[in-house]
C-alpha cells in the first residue's frame, strides 16, 4: 500500500472547506508532511483523523491544496483525469452543448484551476496552478482519446500562473494547424483565433444570453459598447435590428467584428468603430443622443477585493451613462463579469444608477452564465456572470 503525504487542517474548519469548496488556504493548515514537494498529491485530514479529502499540493500558493476528490478510494492518475474529462462531456452533452462548450470548468467540474473550451473539433486549454500544470499530458491524452481533435492550443499566457511559480506561455499540444477557426453559434458564424483572441478566443459564456435579445431588437437602432468581436451585435442584427453600431477599443476585435458581419451577411445593417466607449458614451451623454436598445459588457473593474468600492464606482458610472442613452421605452442589456460583484450588489448599482438618471427600470430577464459553466452551490466563484435587461421609461 503507497503512504500517501499527509496535510493536516487546523482544528475549526472553515464552512467553505467543510461545505465542499476545493480550495485550502495556507492559514487553514496546522501541519504538512515535510517530505511534501511542490505538486505532490496529498491528503488532508482534520485534526481528528477523519479523511477531508485529496488533491495537489504547492507551498509557494497562497491556495496551498486545491482537492480533486473526497472520496478516500479515488487514486489520481491519467485515468482520473480520464474520467473526470469524460464525464465533464457526458454532463454537457446532456445539457445540449454538443458543437461548442466549456467542456471543464475549472473548481465546477471537480477540476480545480482547469479550463477547456471546446470549438467544435478543436480545444483550447488553460492549466493555471502548478498542480494541474504537471497532469497536461495526462489531460491531452484524455482529450485524445474522447475526441480524435483536429487540434489542442494552450492559452497559459495568463497572469494568475505566476502566482504559482509558473511562466506565462501559449503553443500547439497536438500538430500546429491554421488557429483561426469558424464556429456556429445559434444561426450565425463567427470567427474565433484562438492564438491571438482575448482569454481562450472567444466568450462561450453569453451564448444563451445572447438568444435573449431576440424580441427586443426587431426594427431598432442598437447601440453596444465594448462589443470585442461584435456576437451580441450580430444577433441583433440577425434578430431584425434596423441599425447596430458597436464600439470597442482594440483594432483587433473591431476588424473580427468586421469580419464577422461581411461572414454572416450583415455588413449594410451593422457598423463598428475602434474608439474608447468610456469616452465616447460620456460625450454622446452629453449631446443627448440616444438608441432604442443600448448593450454593454464591460471589462471587469477589479480582480481584489481591495478595490471593490472603486468597481462599485465604475459600475454604476458606465451604466448611468448607458441608460441616459437609451430613449423613453427602450431597453439597456448589461451585464457584469467581475466575481467580486455579485448578484444582490449587481443589482443594487443598476438601481443606484437608474435613480441617478431618473429612471423607471421593468425587467425582462436577469441571467447568469450559460449551463456549461456550472453554478455549484457553496463556490461563490462559481456564480460569476450577471446578465441583465430592462425596459426603461
Amino acid at each position: 500500500m503507497v503512504t500517501m503525504l499527509k496535510v493536516i487542517l487546523k482544528k475549526k474548519i472553515s464552512d467553505r472547506v467543510a461545505k465542499g469548496h476545493p480550495w485550502i488556504y495556507n492559514n487553514e493548515i496546522h501541519a504538512i508532511d515535510p517530505s511534501a514537494n511542490a505538486g505532490d498529491i496529498v491528503d488532508v485530514y482534520n485534526t481528528n483523523g477523519n479523511f477531508i479529502g485529496r488533491g495537489y499540493f504547492n507551498p509557494a500558493s497562497q491556495i496551498q491544496v486545491r482537492l480533486l476528490t473526497r472520496d478516500i478510494h479515488e487514486v489520481i492518475n491519467d485515468e482520473f483525469f480520464y474520467n473526470r474529462i469524460l464525464a465533464c462531456w457526458v454532463y454537457k452533452q446532456k445539457l445540449g452543448y454538443i458543437e461548442n462548450c466549456r467542456l471543464v470548468f475549472g473548481e465546477a467540474d471537480g477540476l480545480p484551476s482547469l479550463i477547456i473550451d471546446k470549438f467544435n473539433d478543436y480545444f483550447v486549454l488553460q492549466t493555471m496552478s502548478l498542480g494541474m500544470d504537471l497532469w497536461k499530458d495526462a489531460i491531452v491524452s484524455a482529450l485524445n482519446r474522447i475526441f480524435t481533435p483536429k487540434g489542442i492550443y494552450e492559452r497559459n499566457d495568463v497572469p494568475v500562473r505566476e502566482l504559482e511559480g509558473l511562466e506565462q506561455k501559449k503553443g500547439f499540444l497536438s500538430a500546429p494547424f491554421p488557429t483561426e477557426i469558424i464556429i456556429n453559434e445559434n444561426g450565425l458564424k463567427f470567427h474565433v483565433d484562438i492564438e491571438r483572441g482575448q482569454k481562450t478566443g472567444y466568450f462561450l459564456d453569453q451564448q444563451d444570453n445572447r438568444r435573449e435579445i431576440q424580441h427586443i431588437v426587431k426594427g431598432a437602432d442598437v447601440l453596444e459598447a465594448f462589443c470585442y468581436t461584435g456576437t451580441f451585435s450580430m444577433h441583433a442584427a440577425h434578430y431584425g435590428a434596423k441599425k447596430v453600431l458597436g464600439l470597442d477599443i482594440s483594432e483587433f476585435a473591431v476588424e473580427t467584428a468586421r469580419r464577422n458581419a461581411a461572414l454572416n451577411g450583415l455588413s449594410d445593417k451593422c457598423e463598428f468603430r475602434a474608439v474608447n466607449a468610456f469616452d465616447v458614451l460620456k460625450q454622446w451623454t452629453r449631446e443627448e443622443k440616444q438608441w432604442d436598445v443600448v448593450m454593454i459588457d464591460p471589462p471587469a473593474f477589479t480582480k481584489t477585493r481591495a478595490n471593490i468600492q472603486k468597481a462599485i464606482t465604475g459600475y454604476k458610472e458606465i451604466n448611468l451613462r448607458a441608460m441616459k442613452l437609451v430613449k423613453p421605452g427602450g431597453f439597456l442589456v448589461t451585464a457584469s463579469c467581475t466575481n467580486l460583484v455579485g448578484p444582490d450588489l449587481f443589482l443594487d448599482i443598476i438601481k443606484m444608477a437608474a435613480k441617478d438618471a431618473k429612471k423607471q427600470i421593468r425587467q425582462v430577464c436577469f441571467r447568469t452564465q450559460a449551463a456549461d459553466h456550472p453554478i455549484v452551490w457553496n463556490m461563490d466563484n462559481t456564480n460569476y456572470l450577471k446578465f441583465l435587461i430592462v425596459e426603461l421609461t
